[in-house]
């Protein structure tokens, strides 16, 4: 039985990957007796060399309201969370916002960054057109399919 007390055991590492997949995890680490190993799962997860700072005198990122009338409808698509975790509408709070509403993106386009578990994760919009709402602030708590933009891909 020493076998399954071992984190490293093939069986063991088959069911921590499928934890991450229950529950939407993109990366784990696990040591055991000074050995460590990481599982990664997903896309390409790009790290930042710092967390984000909240910064203090900053104005909060402008919510939903801006989008314009025309905001329904088959042209109009949203850009929704992966995963659980806290929104950055920027690298870190003395850039410029990734995106703003009336921006043109395409699918490579980074949209913001999803913090999960100290990982910070580079998000894509995975579509193309113009952005005509944020629907979420800096700093603000997004769950697996939350709606993060509204985008029209007629332009």
């Amino acid at each position: 039985m020493a076998k399954s007390s071992n984190v490293f055991d093939m069986e063991r590492l088959l069911q921590y990957v499928d934890f991450m997949k229950e529950n939407d995890l993109t990366e784990i680490d696990l040591e055991q007796d000074g050995q460590k190993v990481r599982l990664s799962r997903g896309g390409v997860v790009q790290p930042l060399a710092a967390a984000p700072a909240p910064a203090a005198a900053a104005a909060p990122a402008a919510p939903a309201d801006e989008a314009p009338a025309d905001d329904e409808g088959d042209h109009i698509v949203t850009i929704d969370s992966p995963m659980v975790g806290t929104f950055y509408g920027s690298p870190n709070p003395d850039s410029p916002a990734f995106i703003k509403v009336g921006d043109s993106i395409s699918s490579d386009t980074t949209v913001c960054i999803v913090e999960a578990m100290k990982v910070f994760n580079e998000i894509s919009a995975d579509v193309s057109g113009k952005v005509v709402a944020i629907l979420v602030n800096d700093q603000d708590p997004v769950d697996c399919g939350k709606p993060m933009f509204k985008v029209d891909t007629r332009g």
